[in-house]
């Protein structure tokens, strides 16, 4: 059975415990390095090289850190934010790159289940309520109701799930912000959802999921 590498890093010693007494009760994780601070975290990362790294987003700089770590050296290394459901959207912001989030207050059971499906390629976001996770199969409904986009709106959808706020989708598109706020608006209008978190979720989705035709 493969083994999935954690390196897990948060300032509070409870919350290390807890991640590691949670997973030493999966077989198929290993953790490789507890850290307590944002150089340690860094050079696990570097000399390790695990599979996943599950980090505190509060952690002093560790943000931009660990951007230049990865970016530069270990793109294998899935970056899963272990945080509140109030700083996703400030976590999606600052991270521009495909990342996970699994919301503190996950059960246990659900916490190792959402690593599994991480470790096995897919990128999981919060969705509306606490806890549930958004994994790369959606509902038949979601796709019908992606089908309604327009090529712009999904164009900008995409940028999104980079982490680009408005102002830089709108000099990437070279189109206002007040024009980017639209297009929002109606997407989430024909999604039926109402933030930036899900939306990302669901680019994300819809990119990496294997499809017979263009993607």
């Amino acid at each position: 059975m493969r083994r999935t590498n954690v390196v897990i890093a948060d300032r509070h010693p409870v919350v290390l415990q807890g991640l590691s007494n949670v997973l030493s009760t999966a077989e198929d994780f290993n953790i490789v390095a507890s850290c307590s601070d944002t150089a340690s975290c860094i050079q696990a990362i570097r000399n390790l090289a695990p599979d996943i790294a599950i980090v505190d987003p509060a952690m002093p700089e560790l943000a931009a850190l660990i951007v230049l770590s990865i970016n530069s050296e270990n793109r294998s290394t899935h970056l899963v934010f272990f945080a509140s459901s109030e700083d996703c959207e400030l976590v999606l912001d600052a991270t521009p790159f495909a990342c996970s989030i699994v919301l503190k207050d996950t059960e246990p059971e659900a916490l190792v289940q959402s690593l599994r499906h991480i470790a096995n390629g897919r990128s999981l976001l919060p969705a509306m309520s606490a806890g549930s996770m958004v994994p790369q199969e959606q509902s038949a409904n979601s796709d019908k109701m992606m089908t309604a986009l327009t090529d712009r709106e999904r164009q900008i959808m995409r940028l999104v799930s980079e982490g680009l706020s408005n102002k830089e989708i709108g000099r990437r598109l070279t189109i206002s912000v007040g024009t980017i706020k639209v297009h929002l608006h109606n997407i989430f209008q024909k999604l039926e959802i109402s933030n930036r978190t899900v939306l990302a979720a669901l680019a994300i989705a819809q990119h990496d999921r294997p499809t017979g035709g263009e993607r």
